[in-house]
């Protein structure tokens, strides 16, 4: 997305990367986070002339972060069709030779949807508890932007977001650590 505008197009090429990781991660699809980083350096385009220039790191972070979250929300639901081309018998054997049994595949499925809630509950417990602790946690942990540039991001110092990060991890791990150790302990 080169224009006219060499100074946008100095932020596109910086953090064209870092937009597509950020709608990858919340999206969950690599050909939705495309579509997401491309309308979000389009809306940053249209606006660019209006916009505060030391904030458009964050708001284009926040932008797609956000796109991303609304993508998933409408397509959880999704329904898919069953493959026609399935051949019975053949197939069939294939599958059932690489599955669990129904036991083990049901208590895994609810180990897994037990961990994503607990994943879900820290998290919106984090946001609650301190945003800057949730934002610095998304970028380095799940983004896994390096720590400067999560701090640059975050306009704030290197040293601040170790602080941020060690204060979070130390809040989850008190609140949530024995709940996480025994959800996944072996029996």
């Amino acid at each position: 997305m080169l224009t006219e505008n060499r100074e946008f197009n100095e932020i596109y090429e910086q953090y064209k990367n870092l937009i597509l990781k950020a709608a990858y991660t919340y999206s969950g699809s690599y050909s939705v986070a495309e579509d997401i980083t491309q309308d979000t350096f389009l809306k940053l385009y249209m606006g660019y002339d209006s916009m505060k220039k030391k904030n458009i790191s964050s708001w284009l972070f926040t932008t797609a972060k956000n796109a991303a979250l609304n993508y998933r929300k409408k397509h959880s639901r999704e329904i898919f069709e069953i493959d026609e081309n399935w051949d019975s018998e053949e197939d069939t054997e294939k599958y059932e030779a690489q599955v669990y049994s129904a036991e083990e595949q049901f208590l895994e499925d609810e180990l897994q949807k037990q961990r994503l809630e607990l994943h879900e509950k820290i998290f919106a417990n984090l946001m609650e508890k301190n945003e800057r602790w949730y934002n610095a946690i998304v970028l380095v942990y799940y983004m896994e932007m390096p720590q400067a540039k999560a701090a640059e991001l975050m306009c704030i110092r290197l040293e601040v977001l170790h602080s941020l990060l060690h204060r979070a991890k130390k809040w989850i791990k008190k609140k949530y650590g024995t709940e996480y150790e025994e959800m996944n302990r072996e029996d």
